[in-house]
């Protein structure tokens, strides 16, 4: 029987593939590997991108338990986690580095 995936931000059940995007924990920009990658619902990665920089994610968010720290990710999570899997959609702005 095939274990069931679950996004590491949220908790929910990944579902679909379509719902799902690959997160660099260390950006790639700043050095990250193939290695530094998990798989979370993709409203879950747009949301992490749309809060932070590449320097933040390299310099102090880089595993999940720093991003689950942040105040907005906290809200976001309470949030999301009452959505269906397959739940989408678009975060606002995303921050760049500058």
């Amino acid at each position: 029987m095939e274990k069931t995936k679950i996004c590491p931000l949220c908790k929910r059940e990944l579902g679909d593939s379509k719902n799902t995007s690959k997160h660099h924990l260390l950006p790639k920009s700043k050095g990250g590997k193939y290695t530094d990658i998990v798989v979370l619902h993709r409203i879950c990665h747009r949301k992490i991108h749309s809060i932070f920089t590449e320097n933040e994610l390299k310099n102090q968010y880089y595993t999940i338990d720093q991003l689950l720290t942040h105040k907005e990710i906290i809200k976001f999570v309470k949030w999301v986690s009452k959505k269906s899997p397959e739940f989408y959609e678009r975060s606002h702005q995303m921050k760049r580095d500058k």
